[in-house]
């Protein structure tokens, strides 16, 4: 029994230590956005994570590996969705590129969605105090307390002004802009934990450039001048004018921390059923994609102004729309947005377009417009890069092996045929040396079955090959392959209506015959010989692309008439690189690992 004196001492040191702790911790809650909480929250998250895998990941052991991935999975998923913040963007984007991790991860990322409650109206009036001065009523004539949507860094209000016009008020939350620079230094520290120590992989070398990009999509200043940059680009371009709109920025109602454009009504992308009835069309009961997950689909219906109307062109114009869109900005602009998930995208009737209607009870038909929202976070391209990229994609349609080797030996890129698959988002094994159109052998036998270990440790070593030389590859090929992933992701939601491929291609091989600086001379003067000789070679290769695309599409259609599972181009394409995974890493691919 501890002496009299001993226990008073042990006590008082208890609640002295039992006090610091609640008043460090409270401090932190409301002076520092809990920031600290949630750094100790990650590391000790990574530390269990590292080891487990370093105490369980062995050949032993090979059969408890399915269930090192299913704790990993579930101990990251609970760290993003407590954290919140940047940390579901960061989830989101390990989502988005999840199709060859273990099984677990695929399942858990592709529901991660950046949902967040709304934060109360006080908190807000703050922001436009600290802003502006005035209050949100003193500002606007008008001002919904109620957030309209509220997400996990922003949320958004409804608004007029005084002169009348209905605007959208974007709001940063208070906590984010003080929790990010300990977010972006928890990253870093875990990023690099886990190639010199965890992993052995080469991870760390996009740190700078991720954290750089997430920094900058805080800044409302910078999203209203992307957002302004993008609008002036559509207005040049006229393949794109009048279909693609860019919502009006105001910017004597925007900061740093609040950013004002202009009210759309419309039907989000996310929303099938009201897609399907503006357009006319019954959309596949089961797809892929973004929508496969019906629970989360955003449901805002249609807006009145188009009870009556029916858009022309059906789901293949809005997909024709999207992918020349996002085309124009990887090979002509350089300027891409990295964001393009169906949320932020609304689809309305083109203002000024209508066909009148006979009878009131038949619908008008319009023009579709697509809207694209949310221009935060964007990607500009060099020149350069911009090029080696257009001439990789028309390089992998002809089969042109050399251009292919040479363009990813100089990203230092080791494995061709790893990075044609995922530039294509479709299985691509490029030929030999010597010019042949043979085909690389996969690793091993690819019809040996392997356990989970062995599938591990010949992903790891595939891709430590992969990625030769980190300091040569363009870190933009990062947010390029998002954009890429989630546009193959909408046309799959929508039953694959355009071949996303060939107008891709085409852009690419387009971009490639006219010199991309802008002139004002002659078009053709700026035209190139030998470019223009390949561009009609790559325009015979893409005829037997054009087959393979319409005889799905006959597929699909008689499929739907026998009332047999509905599966679109993307779909194939999906299941080719389900088995060029299983052949190639030895990993089985869920169906679910392609639904964004």
């Amino acid at each position: 029994m501890l002496p009299r004196i001993s226990r008073s001492r042990l006590v008082k040191r208890t609640a002295y230590t039992t006090f610091g702790l609640g008043a460090a911790y409270l401090a932190d809650t409301e002076l520092n956005a809990s920031a600290v909480t949630r750094n100790l929250r990650t590391l000790w998250t990574c530390a269990l994570i590292s080891a487990d895998y370093k105490l369980n990941f062995t050949p032993e052991h090979a059969d408890r590996i399915p269930a090192i991935h299913q704790r990993v999975a579930d101990r990251m998923y609970d760290l993003f969705t407590s954290n919140g913040g940047l940390y579901i963007k960061i989830g989101q984007a390990i989502g988005a590129n999840a199709a060859l991790m273990p099984a677990p991860f695929q399942q858990k990322f592709a529901r991660l969605f950046d949902d967040a409650p709304q934060i109360p109206y006080p908190t807000i009036a703050r922001v436009f105090q600290r802003e502006f001065n005035k209050s949100p009523q003193e500002l606007f004539a008008y001002f919904d307390e109620k957030a309209v949507a509220s997400a996990s860094v922003a949320q958004v209000h409804k608004a007029r002004t005084w002169d009348g016009d209905w605007v959208a008020v974007k709001v940063q939350k208070p906590d984010v802009g003080r929790q990010i620079g300990y977010d972006l230094m928890a990253f870093r520290a875990v990023m690099w934990a886990f190639e010199k120590w965890v992993f052995d992989l080469p991870v760390y070398f996009a740190v700078d450039f991720i954290s750089t990009h997430l920094r900058a999509e805080l800044d409302f200043i910078a999203e209203a001048s992307n957002a302004q940059r993008t609008a002036s680009l559509v207005a040049s371009e006229p393949r794109l004018v009048g279909k693609v709109h860019i919502p009006k920025v105001y910017p004597e109602y925007s900061t740093k921390r609040v950013l004002t454009a202009e009210w759309i009504d419309g039907v989000r992308l996310s929303d099938r059923e009201a897609l399907g009835r503006v357009v006319g069309e019954e959309l596949p009961e089961k797809s892929g994609g973004m929508f496969a997950d019906t629970v989360h689909e955003k449901k805002n219906g249609i807006p009145e102004s188009m009870y009556h109307v029916k858009l022309k062109g059906g789901m293949r114009a809005i997909m024709h729309t999207m992918v020349e869109l996002f085309s124009a900005q990887m090979f002509d602009w350089g300027f891409v947005h990295c964001d393009p998930h169906p949320g932020n995208i609304i689809i309305r009737a083109r203002p000024g377009s209508s066909l009148s209607s006979k009878s009131s009870s038949t619908p008008v038909l319009r023009d579709p417009q697509l809207v694209l929202l949310d221009h935060g976070l964007y990607v500009t391209i060099r020149p350069t890069v911009k090029r080696q990229y257009a001439s990789l994609w028309r390089a992998l349609l002809t089969s042109d092996w050399d251009t292919i080797r040479n363009v990813t030996e100089s990203w230092g890129v080791g494995e061709a045929g790893l990075f044609a698959s995922a530039v294509l988002m479709r299985p691509m094994k490029i030929g030999r040396a010597n010019g042949s159109n043979s085909l690389e052998k996969a690793n091993g036998d690819p019809n040996k079955e392997l356990n989970a270990y062995e599938q591990s440790v010949r992903m790891k070593e595939r891709l430590k090959r992969f990625l030769v030389d980190t300091d040569k590859m363009p870190k933009e090929l990062i947010f390029l392959g998002r954009n890429m992933r989630i546009v193959q992701g909408n046309n799959q939601s929508l039953g694959s209506p355009v071949n996303r491929i060939k107008i891709t291609a085409y852009w690419a091989s387009r971009s490639l015959v006219t010199m991309h600086e802008r002139s004002s001379r002659a078009w053709w003067t700026r035209l190139d010989a030998h470019e223009l000789w390949r561009d009609v070679l790559f325009r015979t290769a893409m005829f037997s692309l054009d087959i393979v695309f319409w005889v799905s599409k006959i597929r699909q259609r008689v499929r739907a008439l026998l009332g047999l599972t509905n599966g679109g181009f993307e779909d194939e394409l999906e299941r080719s690189v389900r088995g060029f995974a299983r052949s190639a890493f030895g990993v089985e691919v869920g169906p679910g690992a392609f639904e964004g």
